[in-house]
């Protein structure tokens, strides 16, 4: 007897379709980045701010794909400060504006001041206190820019003999300062077209002859394989 089953099933067969073997791009990862700002007075260890600050991501986005390519511009290249972040009443209350975060070519407030600390630049008139160092751990997925910025006794030119204004509109009360990636026209300090990278906002500090500023500013960059597990 034939085996008309067997023959219908060797007949009736349909390839079964091929199963994609590709690995599916893991979209759980990413960049996260964040800051941290300390200003004192390295003569008395007096802290001014000690606090985070925001990221530009869109523009910190262009500078690190800018630095990876290797084009020579929007890395870390000045620290631009300035008096327009807060308002403060006859009262004292102080209010804080927003961090300025959005839009390509944003600005401080106020800029009134800036510093190059960028080392290996030949504009950087004092490259021992205005530099740049990168800091990784081995086996970590983090690595940190290290930003040191001094304001000396006799910068910027103009500031008051002594930190006691009552003006707290003047230039060089400080409230406000960012990161500032290096422009494309070569352009620096307030005329700069630079990439701002950071902006932060904070109580109003006088930068004045009688005193030394102290800037430590920290950009931590860290990869993540899970955004839901950022340290």
């Amino acid at each position: 007897m034939i085996n008309t089953k067997l023959n219908t099933d060797l007949t009736n067969t349909e390839e079964k379709p091929v199963e994609n073997t590709k690995t599916i791009p893991d979209d759980t990862s990413g960049i996260y980045v964040r800051g941290h700002i300390k200003i004192f007075d390295p003569s008395t260890g007096e802290v001014f701010i000690d606090k985070s600050n925001a990221i530009h991501y869109e523009n910190f986005s262009v500078a690190l794909a800018s630095s990876v390519a290797n084009k020579g511009q929007n890395f870390v290249y000045e620290m631009n400060f300035g008096n327009g972040g807060t308002s403060v009443d006859t009262s004292g209350i102080i209010t804080y504006l927003p961090t300025n975060t959005v839009g390509q070519n944003t600005n401080l407030y106020n800029p009134t001041y800036s510093k190059i600390i960028d080392d290996t630049s030949i504009a950087n008139a004092d490259p021992l206190n205005n530099k740049i160092t990168v800091s990784h751990i081995p086996g970590t997925v983090y690595t940190d820019i290290l930003v040191s910025c001094l304001l000396d006794y006799g910068e910027p030119s103009g500031q008051a003999l002594f930190d006691n204004s009552q003006n707290l509109n003047s230039e060089f009360v400080f409230d406000e300062l960012g990161l500032r990636g290096r422009s494309t026209d070569g352009t620096s300090g307030l005329l700069s077209t630079g990439l701002l990278l950071t902006h932060v906002v904070f109580h109003p500090v006088q930068k004045s002859l009688n005193r030394l500023i102290q800037i430590n500013y920290t950009v931590r960059i860290q990869t993540l394989t899970n955004l839901s597990s950022i340290g």
